[in-house]
Order: C-alpha cells, then structure tokens, then sequence
C-alpha cells in the first residue's frame, strides 16, 4: 500500500531560491563534491515524498537541462560501491529524465548527517543569527535533510510561514543582501524590497531611499503598492505621494503638540492626528475648534 504523501515545502520551497544560489553557502568548503555513476545510486526506503509529481520532475530537468545540478545530492555508502540517497531524490529523478550518466554528490555517513542536523538546528535557534544566516540554515535543512515546512518548523519552533519568509529572503538582490546583513535595512524593509522582483529599477529606487531617507516600514509598503497598482515611473511623484511628513504636518504637529501625518489614496488622502488619552484629545480638539 501506497504512504500517504507528506505535504512539505517541496517545489514551494525550491521555487524561493534563486537559479545561480551559491551552493557554497549550502555546503561546506572542505566537503568533497565528487561526481558518481547515476546506475550506482539508490533511492532511500524512508523518503518522505512517496510520490513525486512527473510533471514537477519534468520541470526539475528543463531547469538542469539549462543550468546543471546546483546542489549536489547527498549520499550515504551502501556496499559493493553503491550509494544510497539522503536527500536530492528529485534531482535524482530528473537526472535520469535526461539520460545523464554521472551526478555530483556529497558523501557523509548516517551519523555524520545526524550531527549536521543537530548542529543547523541549534544554530537557526541562536538570537545573535542574521535573518539571511538562518535562511541559509533553513534551507539546507530542505535540502540536505529532505525536511517538509511542518517538520523544520516543528524542529526550530517557528510557524511555518516564519520559515517561508526567512526562505524567501535568499531571492533579494546582492546589493539588498548585503544591506540586510550591515543592517542598514530590516527584515521587514526587506520583504517589501523583495515584493518588487519583477520591477528591478524600482526595487532599486526602494532600497536607496530605505537608507538614505530613513523610510519606514509603512513608507516602504506604500510604494510597492504605488508601484504595483498605480505604475508610476516618476521618483518624484512617487516620494511625494508617499511621504507621510511635510513641512506643513510639522508645522500642525508643533502647534498641537503631537504627530500628525498624511496619508495619500487613489482619491486625495487623510490627516492623522496622534494622541495619547482622551485628555491630550480633548487639548487638540480646543485648539482646532
């Protein structure tokens, strides 16, 4: 009888990593990756994913077909020469679509990828890991381990759309990338950087004013969504519409004592008009009125 398939990150999970991801990242400088005979290597009996989806392997090898195997699979030695899959069985699959005779492959013995295991796990867990550190240490757990979204984020006690957003992180340009881990951007500038991939110029715009106008979180969900909903091309409507500051708000926030703000819409926009306690509004209402 057939086991039951585990939802996972599967091609979700391989659809978040860029085409050119360096696998230097994913594994270790001193681990030999060594180029075996695709006859001599054998699925593992415990793999997760009991049914693989061929039109997604067919998917896997046009990619390969076009770009190679990235991330070599990591094996385990069986006896009279043989090796046996931990993880990269799609890879495994799709190679075989395409009739190739030798893949690349990491060997590590059953105890050595447990220690692996153990160690990325305790490392995503650290308070002192950058967002990007911990998405690299994310994704070789999909990777390396063959771990589903529920199980890493089970592992590490984080909900599983915490472990696709971390993920997702490993898609931002390098300039981006860098900025995240200098922390001139947060996690959070970086995820609306990151909902612009398709308009790269913008996404440049963005990330520039993120650091050199300080803009906030809010400033910089505003222009995603000015850029996506309303196409502008000009930089300097943009930062008008989307500027919640003026000098005329600070001249109002002086005077009343508060923050005041503006927020543009479609169809004009709306003042804001901070305050504490009804006692502070009531101070506001007097000087208005």
């Amino acid at each position: 009888m057939d086991k039951k398939t585990k939802k996972g990150l599967g091609r979700g999970i391989d659809s978040l990593i860029p085409v050119d991801f360096d696998k230097d990242l994913v594994f270790k400088n001193d681990e030999k990756v060594r180029k075996i005979s695709i006859e001599k290597i054998v699925p593992t009996d415990d793999q997760p994913r009991s049914r693989f989806d061929q039109i997604n392997i067919q998917e896997l090898a046009d990619s390969i077909k076009i770009y190679g195997i990235l991330i070599p699979l990591v094996v385990s030695p069986l006896e009279e020469d043989y090796f046996q899959i931990i993880a990269g069985e799609r890879r495994w699959r799709a190679a075989k679509l395409l009739d190739l005779k030798e893949v690349p492959v990491i060997v590590r013995s059953f105890k050595e990828n447990e220690k692996i295991e153990v160690a990325l796990i305790e490392n995503v867990q650290r308070v002192d890991l950058s967002p990007l550190e911990q998405a690299v240490a994310l994704y070789r757990l999909h990777q390396e381990f063959s771990l589903s979204s529920e199980e890493i984020a089970r592992k590490i006690g984080k909900a599983v759309s915490t472990v696709s957003n971390l993920i997702r992180l490993l898609k931002l340009p390098d300039y981006a990338k860098k900025s995240l881990l200098d922390h001139l951007i947060s996690e959070a500038h970086a995820r609306s950087i990151l909902a612009l991939n398709d308009y790269p110029e913008q996404q440049k715009i963005l990330h520039d004013l993120i650091i050199k106008e300080g803009w906030s979180v809010r400033q910089a969900e505003r222009f995603v969504v000015s850029c996506k909903k309303e196409g502008y091309n000009q930089i300097h409507e943009l930062k008008k519409r989307i500027a919640i500051e003026s000098s005329e708000t600070k001249k109002l926030a002086t005077k009343l004592n508060t923050k005041v703000f503006v927020k543009r819409t479609a169809k004009g926009g709306k003042l804001e008009i901070l305050f504490k306690n009804d006692n502070q509004l009531q101070e506001i209402m007097k000087i208005i009125l």
